[in-house]
C-alpha cells in the first residue's frame, strides 16, 4: 500500500512520471518524485534536527529499532511526535500526541497477506471508548489541516480508490471479496488472480543475478567484547509484544526473555540455565536469564527483541547495509558476565 519510501501503491515507483501523473490527477496535488527516507534514516534525520515531526502508526521503534538509546535521543529531539496505536507502548510513552486506534475486531475493510491474498475483514464488536479506525483518524486530521479528498464514509470507498489507482488490484472488487479470496496481480474483474508468481517465467523476463562481494560486519568480537550477539523472534510473541504479551495463554508459554548461550561458553563463564546474566555492548547493557543450549554455536549468544525489560536492541548497532539500508540486527560484539543474584524460573 505504498508504505515504502520509494513506491506508491502496488510498487509503482515515485520516479515513474506516468505513475506520478496518475496519482497527482486523482489526488489533485503535486507529489514528490524522489524517494523518501527509510525508518532508520528518519531516526538519524531526527537526531540531526533535519526531521522535525514524525507520525508513527502501529509501530514501536523504541523496541524494534537498533540502538534504542540512540532512538530515544532522536525521538526526544523532535518538535512533534504523534503515535497512533491500539495500546500504549514504549514509543507512545514519548509522544506529544496520542491517537487511540481500533483493533482488528472493531473494524471492517480488507487485509492483504504476504502471499498476496486479499480478504475481507468484518467488524466483530463495536469500537471501545474513544478509539477510532485508522482511516477515520487520518481522514479527520487531514480535513482539519485543510486537505481535500478525505470525505470517505466506508472502507469500500477507500478500496475502490486503491483498485482504481493500482493495476495489480484493478480486478478485485469489494463485492467479489464477499464470496472469495483473490491474490494479486488481478488486472481484470473476470480474471482469477495469480495463485503462483513466476510459475512459468519471471515477470521481468530472464532472471537477473548480481555477484556480491562479501564484507565483514562493522563490529566483530575483540578482547573487550568477545562474543557475537544475534537477535530475532520467538514462537510465542509477535514483534515488540505490544499485543501478544497481553495474552495469558502466550505468556504462559514464555513470560520473560531468555538468552541462548552455548554450553561451552556457559561453562567458561560459570553460568547455568536460569542464571541471570549481564550482557553489554558499546551501546548499552541488559540483564537476562540464561538458557544453555546447543542451538547456538560457541562464541554466539541469541537474544529475542520482543521483551522491553531485556531489550536486545539496547545492544545492537545502527550500522546498515549501504544498498538495502537494513541495519545489522544480526551481528554485533558483546560481553557476557554472570549477574549477581538468584537464579530465576523458566
Amino acid at each position: 500500500m505504498g508504505a515504502l519510501p520509494d513506491v506508491l501503491t502496488g510498487y509503482q515507483k515515485v520516479t515513474d512520471p506516468t505513475a506520478i501523473a496518475k496519482f497527482e490527477s486523482a489526488w489533485g496535488m503535486e507529489l514528490p518524485t524522489e524517494p523518501g527516507l527509510t525508518v532508520v534514516e528518519m531516526i538519524d534525520a531526527a537526531m540531526d534536527g533535519d526531521l522535525k515531526a514524525l507520525y508513527v502508526m502501529g509501530e514501536n521503534p523504541m523496541l524494534s529499532d537498533p540502538d534504542i538509546n540512540h532512538v530515544k535521543e532522536a525521538l526526544s529531539n523532535l518538535e512533534l511526535l504523534v503515535v497512533q496505536d491500539i495500546f500504549m507502548n514504549q514509543t507512545a510513552e514519548l509522544a506529544h500526541v496520542l491517537f487511540p486506534a481500533q483493533s482488528y475486531a472493531e473494524k471492517a475493510g480488507t487485509v492483504t497477506s504476504t502471499d498476496r491474498r486479499v480478504q475481507r475483514v468484518r467488524k466483530a464488536i463495536d469500537g471501545i471508548g474513544e478509539a477510532l479506525t485508522d482511516w477515520d483518524i487520518v481522514s479527520r486530521l487531514a480535513k482539519i489541516m485543510g486537505a481535500s479528498g478525505f470525505d470517505y464514509e466506508t472502507p469500500m470507498e477507500i478500496f475502490e480508490e486503491i483498485r482504481t489507482l493500482t493495476p495489480s488490484y484493478a480486478g478485485i472488487t469489494y463485492f467479489r471479496l464477499d464470496s472469495e479470496e483473490v491474490q494479486w496481480p488481478c488486472p481484470s474483474e473476470d480474471g482469477p488472480g495469480t495463485k503462483y508468481m513466476h510459475a512459468d517465467s519471471f515477470t521481468r523476463g530472464a532472471g537477473h543475478f548480481t555477484a556480491v562481494e562479501w564484507r565483514p560486519p562493522v563490529e566483530v568480537p575483540d578482547e573487550d567484547y568477545p562474543y557475537f550477539l544475534t537477535t530475532g523472534r520467538v514462537h510465542f510473541h509477535y514483534h515488540t509484544g505490544t499485543m501478544t504479551r497481553r495474552s495469558p495463554t502466550l505468556n504462559r508459554e514464555m513470560a520473560a526473555a531468555a538468552a541462548d548461550i552455548n554450553p561451552a561458553d556457559a561453562e567458561a563463564l560459570g553460568i547455568k540455565s536460569r542464571d541471570m546474566m549481564k550482557v553489554s555492548s558499546r551501546r548499552g547493557e541488559v540483564k537476562i536469564r540464561a538458557r544453555v543450549t546447543t542451538s547456538v554455536p560457541p562464541g554466539t549468544i541469541f537474544i529475542p527483541f520482543n521483551f522491553r525489560e531485556s531489550a536486545a536492541n539496547a545492544l545492537t548497532i545502527s550500522a546498515r547495509d549501504p544498498v538495502s539500508k537494513i541495519p545489522e540486527f544480526k551481528v554485533c560484539a558483546v560481553k557476557i558476565e554472570k549477574a549477581v543474584g538468584r537464579r530465576v524460573g523458566v
